[in-house]
């Protein structure tokens, strides 16, 4: 039998099993997305058990916002719930310096630690260590409809403005048909809708805060943008569109009912697939619409898998996160789906390989916006926060939640937006001022 990993590797906090001893039976529970990426990578976890048979693996795969609340829960309280979770960008600092996730150190040598891609490794990082291995990272991109732009005699540009997807979406909007302008995150949650909405905001001008932490989603910038995005789902959107998200939108793309799609890069290896779409092959693929400034236009996310303090399995855990974030997996995926469905974004060698990137037609771009975001400058104007399309702070969470309700209440017709911007402005002053923010 093939001897574990974790027999042979020691962990980072330095927890090594006696010399020689087999592991008893262990049982991972694993506390992820209900993603696309995610649901192959449990599907293919039975080879990894199938290697290591003295590991059960326990799956508990949850929608986006029911799983945040969940994890920040567990670790919060260090409950002990899980022993691999798949956070991202904004929790692996904050959660790591808190050290209620573990440091990542001693990896195996086929890992390749520095073919992790520069700017999702910094993300993942504290004081330079890792506490979190990327699973996928994301751009976010403009998708539409090639045969339709076609038809009409439109031409997407490579750097869209805002006002011309909008110009776009007029022309393409045809619900008698069942193809609708375009599709956007209305979904509330900071991870769901506050994720574009941002983007927006900063394409405009905007910012969450000013350089002395004054929140400013009363301002101009707050205004325009957000109005424009109402405006602009609300007349060539689908029906209901607060109630979709990132899942959802999927799901009408593939369906060949979106025009346009403005949301993550992860979704190329979707939308391009034939046993899922039915438009595979009439997709093209731009930068996300910029406005007034590229700054913070496209948003930079990495879905990551790391191992809380809390975890009794903490060895066995680090094994298995290794090995889901490897290439061995990625040359797996490639294998079972594909070579364009490897997990995006992650591996310089995955966009230094001439195969992936001459069959993988969203590469070039995913690239690009994964390299050219900058969560140290995100926005045209200066910005006491790290974070695109959020503020790596604790205090985001509960804010980009509660303005993410109220954006997708005025989006179903129940608020005005501006009304709703001033009252979440004063809201989220009390909030920062109450943390100490603001003397």
């Amino acid at each position: 039998m093939k001897k574990s990993f974790a027999a042979r590797t020691a962990f980072g906090l330095g927890l090594l099993l006696g010399s020689g001893s087999a592991l008893a039976a262990t049982t991972l529970t694993i506390g992820t997305v209900n993603n696309g990426d995610m649901v192959r990578m449990q599907a293919l976890s039975k080879t990894y058990t199938e290697q290591h048979p003295d590991v059960e693996l326990r799956w508990v795969v949850l929608e986006e916002n029911t799983l945040r609340q969940r994890l920040t829960t567990d670790i919060t309280t260090g409950g002990g719930q899980f022993d691999i979770i798949t956070i991202g960008a904004y929790e692996a600092p904050m959660w790591g310096r808190k050290n209620w996730i573990l440091p990542l150190e001693k990896f195996s040598p086929t890992y390749d630690v520095d073919d992790l891609m520069p700017n999702v490794r910094k993300q993942l990082s504290v004081d330079g260590k890792l506490r979190a291995l990327p699973f996928y990272s994301e751009g976010s991109i403009t998708y539409y409809r090639t045969d339709l732009f076609a038809a009409k005699g439109l031409k997407m540009p490579e750097e869209p403005t805002w006002t011309e997807i909008r110009g776009f979406a007029e022309k393409l909007h045809d619900p008698s048909k069942n193809v609708y302008g375009i599709c956007l995150r209305g979904k509330a949650g900071w991870g769901e809708n506050m994720a574009l909405v941002t983007t927006i905001v900063n394409a405009y001008g905007g910012r969450w805060f000013d350089e002395k932490w004054q929140p400013q989603l009363d301002s101009p910038e707050w205004s325009q943008a957000v109005n424009f995005y109402v405006d602009l789902l609300s007349k060539f959107g689908p029906p209901g569109p607060s109630s979709n998200g990132f899942n959802e939108n999927l799901t009408l793309f593939n369906a060949g009912k979106c025009a346009m799609w403005v949301d993550a890069s992860v979704a190329g290896a979707f939308v391009t697939d034939k046993t899922q779409s039915q438009v595979p092959d009439k997709v093209g693929f731009v930068k996300a619409p910029r406005q007034v400034t590229p700054k913070g236009s496209s948003w930079l996310w990495t879905w990551a898998l790391a191992v809380p303090s809390s975890s009794k399995q903490q060895q066995a855990a680090f094994d298995f996160i290794q090995w889901a974030t490897s290439k061995e997996y990625a040359n797996l995926v490639a294998k079972r789906y594909g070579i364009s469905a490897m997990p995006p974004g992650t591996r310089l060698s995955t966009y230094a390989n001439a195969e992936y990137m001459k069959a993988t037609p969203f590469a070039r771009v995913t690239q690009e916006a994964i390299q050219t975001a900058n969560p140290d400058s995100p926005t045209l104007k200066p910005v006491p926060y790290t974070g695109v399309q959020f503020a790596t702070i604790p205090e985001f969470q509960a804010i980009g939640t509660l303005v993410g309700k109220s954006i997708s209440g005025a989006l179903a017709g129940s608020s005005k937006v501006d009304a709703e911007l001033k009252k979440l402005n004063e809201s989220v002053q009390r909030t920062i001022k109450r943390a100490g923010y603001i003397k």
